[in-house]
């Protein structure tokens, strides 16, 4: 007998970034699971952002961090410098009403589909919630492009969706401890409005993909965007796609590495990994 079980799809906030900029590089990545090695560079900045993120999990811990400072300068004066600017991270305030969790991990059901966060840091109490989430890279400056990303409106939609905090007392703060001079922050606050704004997209997105998870499995690819889009002359899946003619390769990969730079600069792509911009 065949089964009649509906399949949950699973998605992250690097998903729906990804599938709302270009479908086709949405379904390379996710569904043909065609994830190119990463250049040494971006491999060594995910590493040291995995570092990072450990060493402020095990702080939230309460679990000894000395070994890890004493084995690398870098995570040392990171830590030094959001301990100067942000002591109430390091030394949280006492209260039994206040919520702390490193590594906090929630999920919402949409209908096929399971929208899954991971909170660096979330820290709550009776009345209000904050999200803290840790960046090693420097402050970028379009506020703009991190407030539209998806993971600055997945974090808090789902949290207002999975608690009883009302949207106005929800907010969410980057901190960008490779900020020259010292860590500096973003801080969103959330309202009713935008959550109200960020469910019809999030429906939309949706059924969008809904549509085109139809297709795909009756053997046609997804959209691609416009030619001449920016996005392709950084892409990994520019020579698959046939978006690189006019280009030698000395061209592609000097105008790739420029772009990506600027596109890193700019947070396009704020949180599709631990911590390395692609």
């Amino acid at each position: 007998m065949q089964s009649t079980q509906t399949q949950i799809f699973h998605l992250s906030q690097g998903q729906l970034n990804n599938l709302e900029s270009c479908p086709r590089k949405f379904q390379h990545t996710f569904l043909d699971k065609l994830n190119p090695p990463l250049e040494q560079e971006k491999e060594e900045s995910r590493n040291l952002g995995n570092r990072f993120h450990l060493l402020m999990q095990q702080l939230e811990m309460g679990l000894p961090i000395d070994a890890f400072l004493a084995a690398d300068s870098l995570l040392q004066s990171w830590s030094d410098g959001l301990a100067n600017v942000a002591p109430e991270i390091f030394k949280p305030i006492q209260h039994s009403n206040i919520f702390r969790d490193s590594e906090h991990f929630r999920t919402l059901q949409i209908k096929d589909y399971l929208l899954s966060v991971i909170y660096d840091l979330i820290i709550a109490d009776d009345e209000k919630a904050e999200i803290l989430d840790w960046k090693t890279y420097p402050k970028p400056l379009n506020k703009r492009e991190i407030e539209q990303n998806w993971q600055t409106r997945l974090y808090m939609y789902v949290l207002a969706q999975t608690s009883h905090y009302p949207p106005e007392n929800i907010s969410m703060t980057y901190w960008f401890v490779q900020s020259p001079g010292q860590p500096q922050s973003l801080k969103f606050n959330y309202s009713s409005l935008l959550h109200q704004q960020i469910e019809k997209k999030l429906d939309l997105l949706l059924n969008q993909l809904s549509h085109y998870l139809e297709i795909y499995h009756q053997g046609e690819n997804l959209p691609q965007v416009k030619e001449g889009s920016k996005l392709c002359e950084w892409c990994q899946y520019a020579r698959r796609c046939d978006r690189v003619r006019g280009y030698s390769d000395a061209n592609l990969s000097s105008n790739t590495m420029v772009i990506g730079q600027t596109l890193d600069n700019s947070l396009l792509n704020i949180a599709n990994i631990q911590e390395v911009i692609l």
